[in-house]
């Protein structure tokens, strides 16, 4: 599609690598090593097709993704296939483009991108960040770090009128953060809850970026009928999908009332 229809920008919304097994630092290397033998070698062979026609491919990690092999996504950087831009930004033309991949607190033992939200509480049947694994030695304080603390810093001094944030994590309570939950660790029966982050729906409704870009709740969009919404001046986007095809948002930064979403079978 990247080939076809050769936009300016592709933003790559975390949850990236394959589910197939922890893979730790000590781990023999008998596992497929997808980043190199075929995320390289696909977005390699793009961008000599394409040429000058290749877009900007800003990415970040999902909570899914294992920090032991996504932190070596950044070889693909060194070739100008993709930036990651995870708790950094970047600037083109007047659009500053933010990257946040960090989600509170999840049930799943993986905490590589776990942090506390805006303060140091875990909802029923999740697990701290610090009772978790890690695949490599934290870069930061899993007692203590937080979501809202992370993105004061990273907004601090910029001016985000013409901001654009790609985060893991959709604003909590609203439309693109309604999961399907367990009752209990013992129960089959399921109820929506709403999982997403108090810090980033404070980031949206106090600062008004222009256009926050989400995913992380996979079912989301499947049970609220949602994938956007405007909360004041900033339209948020999710391209969360649990179907067997790939989900896409199409818009231009001029005007993202018209944005669409499809679903490509892949």
């Amino acid at each position: 599609m990247v080939k076809k229809e050769k936009p300016d920008f592709l933003f790559i919304g975390g949850d990236i690598l394959p589910q197939s097994g922890f893979l730790t630092p000590a781990n023999t290397g008998t596992e497929p090593d997808f980043v190199h033998d075929f995320l390289f070698r696909k977005f390699a062979d793009l961008k000599r097709k394409m040429d000058c026609a290749y877009p900007d491919i800003f990415l970040i990690p999902g909570n899914d993704d294992r920090k032991v092999i996504f932190d070596t996504l950044a070889d693909g950087e060194k070739d100008g296939l993709w930036r990651n831009i995870h708790n950094t930004s970047a600037k083109i033309g007047k659009y500053r483009f933010f990257g946040y991949g960090c989600v509170p607190p999840t049930p799943f033992r993986i905490k590589d991108w776990d942090r506390f939200d805006i303060s140091p509480e875990v909802n029923e049947g999740c697990i701290a960040p610090a009772d978790g694994y890690h695949s490599m030695p934290p870069d930061h304080n899993p007692e203590s770090d937080t979501i809202q603390n992370d993105i004061e810093l990273l907004t601090a001094g910029h001016n985000l009128t013409f901001s654009v944030f790609l985060l893991h994590s959709p604003p909590y309570q609203t439309p693109l953060d309604m999961a399907s939950v367990r009752k209990s660790e013992h129960s089959e029966e399921e109820e929506i809850s709403n999982v997403g982050s108090k810090a980033i729906l404070n980031l949206i409704s106090e600062k008004q970026p222009y256009l926050t870009l989400h995913g992380h709740i996979h079912e989301s969009a499947r049970l609220s009928g949602h994938w956007k919404l405007q909360i004041g001046n900033t339209w948020s986007f999710s391209a969360a999908h649990d179907g067997p095809e790939l989900a896409i948002i199409e818009f231009t930064l001029q005007d993202l009332e018209s944005a669409t979403r499809k679903l490509v079978k892949t």
